[in-house]
């Protein structure tokens, strides 16, 4: 994850976790909730924030761990949240993370912070976190970020030509609204993607 955004992210985090905490799991996620596994399931979130969509789905049953590698989001969730499993982790490489598996990935709010060299990296590394028939669910963000955590512009057809290459199917893709005032006001819309494990040959 490039230092520049990790920084802003540490930067802001206490204003941040209030507006983390704001938002609705459940509709956040409602484009995509025929793919979020009714059965409990193993599954990781990757930039979880304060644990807000981590808890909410332990809630239900999974098995979750919440990565986050912003140093002041990270304990500001363990302390709402003791009973997630937390993990220090970052994109690209996740490498704490590497010979894990999971039924399901969650990757909301996060590529685009990352630069196209970075997501040739990332996508592999994904993908290699999922099990067999397991599906990478992710969001791309379309609009302006924040100026203290940059962001790069995201091309879908890009993002899931990436996808495939690493041995991912799309399954479903949908447009969605911001669920925040603050990014409606700005323009900012939203690509959701889910991208299931590819069973290997024989």
């Amino acid at each position: 994850m490039n230092a520049a955004v990790l920084a802003g992210y540490e930067a802001d985090g206490a204003d941040l976790v209030d507006r983390f905490e704001a938002i609705d799991s459940a509709g956040l996620y409602a484009p995509v909730a025929d793919f979020m596994s009714a059965a409990p399931a193993r599954i990781a979130d990757i930039g979880a924030g304060t644990g807000r969509d981590a808890a909410w789905l332990a809630g239900l049953g999974h098995a979750v761990v919440a990565v986050e590698p912003a140093a002041s989001l990270r304990e500001a969730g363990r302390a709402l949240r003791p009973g997630l499993e937390w993990i220090d982790d970052r994109l690209p490489e996740l490498s704490r993370l590497r010979g894990r598996v999971f039924d399901r990935v969650l990757l909301s709010g996060v590529w685009q912070h990352l630069d196209d060299p970075g997501r040739s990296v990332a996508m592999p590394a994904l993908a290699g976190l999922l099990a067999e028939g397991g599906v990478l669910v992710m969001s791309l963000r379309h609009g302006p970020g924040a100026l203290s955590r940059p962001v790069w512009p995201v091309d879908v057809e890009a993002t899931i030509a990436l996808a495939e290459a690493a041995g991912l199917r799309l399954v479903h893709r949908v447009a969605a609204a911001s669920v925040q005032s603050g990014n409606q006001a700005a323009g900012v819309t939203w690509t959701w993607l889910c991208l299931a494990k590819v069973s290997a040959p024989g």
